[in-house]
This record gives C-alpha cells, structure tokens and sequence, in this order.
C-alpha cells in the first residue's frame, strides 16, 4: 500500500511504536495506563484512557513502566483531507494542528469504547478493496474524528470554566497578528507590558512552551498549511512567509521538522482544496 493510499490500524506496544519513526501520515493513537508521551520533543503526563492526535512527520515517542498497548490509526491526507471535509468535521486546528493545546485528551468510559468499536469496524472494512468497503471505511474514519472532536470540545469547555484568565492568554492573538513579520520574544513582551523573562516564564506556565518555540510553531505550522493547501512554489512560499531566499525558508523548515519542504510535499501531498483555487 503507497502512502497516498494509506489507512492503516496497528495494535502495537510503546517499545515497538517508537521504533517506527516519523511518518508522512496522520495519527490517532488510543492508549491507557499512566506515562509520558513526546511530541516534538515535549513531554505530556497522561493517566487514564487517552486519545492522541499528531500530523504528518511529527516525533512521537512513548515513556511507559509497563509498555502501553496502542491502536494506532494512521492515514495519509489524499485518503482522508481534514480540510476538505472540514465542514462534515471541524477537526483541523481542534484535533489536529493545534500550537497552544495539548494533543491528548483523556476519554470517559463512554467515548473510548464508541471510538475502539468504530476502530475494530474500521479495520474489517479495511481488509476488502471494493469501492464499496472503500466508502464505509473513510465513512467509518470520519465518525472516529467526529467523536474525538466531540470530546475535545467537551474537555476544552471543562477547562475554560475552571480557568481564570491570565493575561499571557493575549499572546495567542498577537502571534497570530504578527507571526509573520516578528519572530522575536521580546516584540510580544513588550505588547504585554512584561519583561522578556517573565513574560518567557509565564508563557511556560500557561503553554507548557516557551515564546520562542510557539513562534517557530506558528511559523512551521502556516508553512505546513502553504506547503499542502496550495499549488505556490517554495520561492512564493518563503517570500509570503518573509524568509529572505527559499534556501534559508527551506533550512529553517528542515530544522524544525526534520524534512525539506519539497520532501514534505513530495510525501504529504497537495489537498483536494489547492486545485479549487485555480
């Protein structure tokens, strides 16, 4: 099976999940017990019955006493596009793609068994090529997705009503004003009236992050987006993104990922939506 094909369910234990690597697909691992889990080489604490959500190429690494069991769903975007379905379900920038929220949530008892249920369907599905079985599959993937998000919304509301607000919460919006032309920590602190030390040790509090890395997040993150969501070449690219040559937009991109921006297309391909533009 090519990768541009790919829908794949794995039951596989931590050990051997993180000898996998990186792959140019998307993730939804369920999992239970108690541990870390390292995405992009930040650390989150789990108990409980989890669900994972990662992107394409990202690290992903497990640290568990007891070597947790995962069911892995894997699928490349030509399978399923979160953007082009993004109207059935809001998955993109909930689930997935997400710079300021963890990217785990833990399950009630409820939701887990209905996503492990839709899990097993899925696979039986995915053993006959028929266009039929074909459609049920991504029918059955969508439902996966539509019940994470579900859940998600649910665990983000839980936790807004708890919170209290804090003014570092301001920086989201002036990342996603200035991302592009100011990439310095002390820009933003400035905006919040704090010195860079604080406002750095605040924002770590809150995001588990520090400035520096959410703006190259953010950056990566729109890079991503241009790179999949649309037909530019990685000269307009680096320019819209105010890189000043596309060899130094591609280092940058490759530092942070791990991959060149023309192997991350080559490999995550262009969305359906990219071609509407035309």
């Amino acid at each position: 099976m090519s990768n541009n094909e790919a829908c794949i369910i794995e039951e596989i234990e931590a050990s051997a999940f993180n000898r996998i690597g990186a792959r140019p697909l998307y993730g939804v691992f369920l999992f239970e017990g108690t541990g870390q889990v390292n995405v992009d080489f930040i650390d989150y604490a789990y108990f409980g019955t989890m669900v994972l959500f990662t992107t394409p190429w990202q690290s992903i690494r497990f640290h568990t006493s007891n070597n947790t069991r995962i069911s892995a769903l894997w699928f490349h975007a030509d399978y399923y596009c979160i953007e082009f379905h993004k109207k059935e379900v809001a998955c993109n920038g909930l689930l997935f793609n997400n710079i300021y929220a963890q990217p785990l949530i833990r399950l009630n008892e409820t939701s887990a068994g209905e996503i492990q249920v839709l899990l097993d369907r899925l696979r039986q599905e995915l053993e006959f090529k028929d266009t039929y079985s074909q459609a049920v599959a991504r029918t059955y993937l969508q439902l996966i997705l539509a019940l994470s998000s579900k859940a998600k919304i649910a665990s983000q509301q839980i936790v807004e009503e708890k919170a209290v607000y804090h003014p570092v919460l301001k920086f989201k919006e002036l990342l996603e004003k200035h991302f592009i032309k100011e990439r310095r920590p002390s820009f933003y602190a400035e905006q919040l009236g704090m010195s860079v030390n604080t406002f750095s040790k605040k924002c770590k509090l809150q995001f588990h992050k520090s400035p520096s890395m959410l703006i190259q997040e953010r950056v990566i993150l729109e890079a991503k987006k241009l790179i999949h969501l649309s037909l530019k070449s990685m000269k307009e690219i680096a320019a819209e993104l105010h890189f000043d040559d596309e060899h130094y937009f591609s280092r940058y991109f490759k530092k942070h990922t791990g991959i060149a921006p023309t192997g991350f297309r080559e490999t995550v391909g262009i969305a359906q939506v990219a071609y509407s533009s035309i």
